[in-house]
């Protein structure tokens, strides 16, 4: 790696750039856990003592290197949809380029909390990375604050644009597509790959591929980086939401705010979206979507499959008589595992009414109605997440994927 990318290297691990001095990148970000969360909780804590709860969702950073800076018509990769709002890093695009995003975190108030890009330099200049960090700019590294705030990010940037780690492309997808026969593919992973690009079934491939389609080496990053609303469901989890005022809006606010949400809340054709993430090691998270409602990844597949068949199991229920024991057959796989008679399902109970226009209506999730037959059978739900789980790094051929059920 170059010098910068050393720096970047250390910058990214020490605390001490933190106002706690217990939050580096790694600390969210962990190389071990595909540089993601490495524990199950819905969102980060961090701030001056480590207790502030963060809003979102901790993102893998992995494989960001081919990611746009953000626009609101992008054209879409697959030469097929038409241009709308995509690119950019975070949940809502906000920042153009790694290093931008690499000042977020620094200056967060529930991240790690620096006041001033004046502080971060000052904590750098007397932290164990100075050396490095005078070795990759020079003995004048220091001389401007502005200058050495904006060279922490570039350093930050080099370290995951040069190191292997970033994108390592060492997952069963990756070798069955080099050819190499260690990477073949059990029945369920093959029946799982028609799943997932079938348009009537999964139809992953309408927001998950980069090009044409699996198999002919453009659609590695498994992401086309557009912007869409699903209607996740809110997370009583995150502190934030217990103030029912408040809407994480995505590309429209809070944490963006040059997309701001209409005073007069009309219809905004930003609101309610969020980024479409890789799903490349997808099966090692433990929280899903912008606000890590979901919990495993079979749960998400299983959202996008019932979302509309069976809303119920998805979004609580307003003034319904709760039942002792649930039917025979009523699916425990949900967020809601009470059974109600009567009342109101709450749908879209985390989008506000004037922006539930908004949400996609591409199958799955294409709104049909309740008690209506699924897109997908609980056979093909266990094959795409068995596919899914081909895109895991660090494959050791001849072990065994989704604890044996994959192998049929």
């Amino acid at each position: 790696m170059t010098p910068v990318a050393l720096a970047g290297k250390e910058l990214f691990f020490d605390k001490t750039l933190s106002a706690s001095k217990q939050m580096a990148c790694a600390t969210c970000h962990d190389p071990a856990h595909a540089y993601g969360p490495s524990d199950e909780r819905a969102i980060a804590l961090g701030g001056p003592h480590g207790t502030s709860p963060g809003v979102r969702a901790v993102p893998s950073i992995r494989y960001k290197e081919f990611t746009p800076g953000y626009a609101d018509l992008l054209d879409n990769p697959d030469g097929i949809s038409v241009p709308a709002p995509g690119g950019g890093f975070a949940w809502d695009g906000r920042a153009s380029s790694l290093a931008e995003q690499a000042k977020a975190p620094l200056m967060s108030p529930f991240e790690m909390a620096n006041a001033s890009p004046a502080d971060v330099v000052a904590e750098l200049k007397a932290s164990k990375s100075a050396e490095s960090f005078v070795r990759a700019f020079g003995p004048n590294a220091f001389d401007n604050v502005e200058t050495a705030f904006t060279d922490v990010t570039r350093a930050i940037q080099a370290f995951q644009i040069e190191d292997p780690s970033f994108h390592p492309y060492t997952s069963k997808f990756d070798l069955h597509e080099r050819g190499d026969p260690a990477g073949a593919y059990t029945p369920a992973e093959e029946r799982g790959l028609r799943v997932f690009v079938d348009p009537k079934k999964g139809n992953c491939g309408g927001c998950h591929l980069n090009g044409p389609g699996v198999g002919d080496g453009s659609s590695g990053m498994f992401t086309d980086y557009s912007f869409e609303s699903i209607g996740v469901p809110r997370n009583a989890q995150i502190p934030a939401n217990r103030d029912p005022r408040y809407n994480d809006l995505g590309v429209c606010g809070p944490l963006r705010t040059d997309r701001p949400q209409p005073k007069n809340e009309k219809t905004s054709p930003f609101c309610g979206l969020f980024k479409t993430p890789t799903l490349r090691n997808a099966a090692t998270r433990h929280a899903f979507f912008h606000n890590g409602v979901i919990h495993s990844l079979e749960q998400a597949v299983r959202f996008y499959n019932t979302r509309d068949t069976m809303p119920e199991i998805w979004y609580p229920t307003v003034g319904g008589q709760r039942k002792a024991e649930p039917d025979a057959g009523f699916p425990l796989y949900g967020l809601v595992t009470v059974q109600y008679t009567g009342g109101v399902v709450q749908k879209y109970d985390d989008l506000p009414l004037p922006y539930r226009p908004n949400i996609d209506r591409q199958i799955p999730l294409d709104g049909r109605a309740a008690r209506s037959t699924p897109p997908m059978t609980e056979q093909e739900v266990s094959d795409l997440v068995c596919f899914l789980e081909t895109l895991t790094d660090d494959y050791r051929p001849g072990t065994p994927s989704g604890s044996g059920r994959c192998s049929d």
